[in-house]
């Protein structure tokens, strides 16, 4: 070995030695019917599973009613990946708080969001999913013709309620022209749910989409996902960047279980298996995917 294969080694195994680690803040709602199959809550079992299970991490956990819902500025300047786990108090976090406090730091690229299960109507995922959509809009409407003006109107969700499965999916865009040019664009905001559900446990087969994604890293093609409640595309959310998993059920029904969203600078990674009441959480697996997530966007 010549002395600059030793020097290059030599660099390499020091840069890797003191890499900064990953700091990753596990935010739990921790509602109480989390302790049918959690001692110390789900995000605290998430917390513990991925320190005994991965290097290159460093984790906080803290909860809604922790001061400033856990959401302080220490924290947030901290964290590289937030994990987020919400159901029964959602609405606990306003619009405001989640922009100011995490939507910022998602755009600016401070920040990657990992959204779990029900948390698909928490404040902070609706919110990224109506930046993704401005996006599209500004893409696809906008900036055509600096010499014509379109008006755009954006309509809101107005209330958490799962869609009719022959509900018109959302985002939906109705565009209408004057003469020859675009002139105004309606948008119906996301819904981010979907028609349908079961909180009956029976397992998920869990499928890889996008085998050379880092999330799916050392996973089989296939898996079982133990116990876990379903939930019915067509979810409501705008097209995703990067489809990971898929997960089907012996009914039928189906799912986009891991999917990535580009949000200006930064990346929130939705992933689906849950119900607080199933030990989802406690599978080797699903952990796996978790350590993974928070690698890639962590190192990004």
């Amino acid at each position: 070995m010549n002395i600059i294969s030793r020097i290059f080694i030599s660099i390499f195994l020091v840069s890797t030695a003191y890499a900064a680690p990953v700091h990753v803040l596990m935010w739990d709602e921790r509602q109480p019917r989390q302790a049918e199959a959690y001692d110390n809550f789900l995000g605290n079992e998430i917390v513990e599973r991925l320190k005994a299970t991965t290097t290159g991490l460093e984790i906080r956990s803290v909860a809604l009613d922790d001061p400033e819902q856990g959401l302080s500025a220490e924290n947030l300047d901290w964290a590289d990946v937030i994990i987020w786990w919400g159901h029964a108090r959602q609405w606990e976090i306003s619009p405001e708080t989640a922009q100011r406090k995490l939507i910022n730091r998602v755009m600016s690229g401070k920040l990657d969001l990992i959204a779990l299960h029900s948390a698909h109507w928490a404040t902070v995922f609706m919110e990224a999913m109506n930046e993704k959509t401005r996006a599209i809009v500004r893409e696809r409407y906008l900036n055509k013709d600096p010499k014509f003006e379109v008006e755009v109107e954006y309509i809101p969700v107005s209330s958490r309620m799962a869609p009719t499965a022959d509900s018109v999916v959302t985002p939906a865009y109705y565009a209408r022209k004057k003469g020859r040019n675009l002139a105004h664009v309606r948008v119906d905001m996301p819904n981010c749910c979907f028609p349908s559900y079961r909180p009956d446990g029976e397992p998920g087969v869990m499928s890889i989409k996008a085998p050379n994604h880092p999330i799916a890293k050392g996973l089989p093609q296939t898996f079982i996902v133990k116990a876990t409640e379903m939930y019915n595309e067509p979810f409501h959310v705008p097209d995703p960047d990067e489809v990971i998993f898929e997960e089907r059920w012996k009914e039928g029904e189906w799912f986009r279980s891991g999917m990535v969203w580009n949000i200006g600078k930064g990346k929130v990674f939705y992933f689906r298996p849950g119900h607080e009441t199933y030990p989802v959480f406690k599978q080797p697996e699903i952990i796996q995917v978790l350590a993974n997530a928070c690698h890639w966007l962590g190192g990004n």
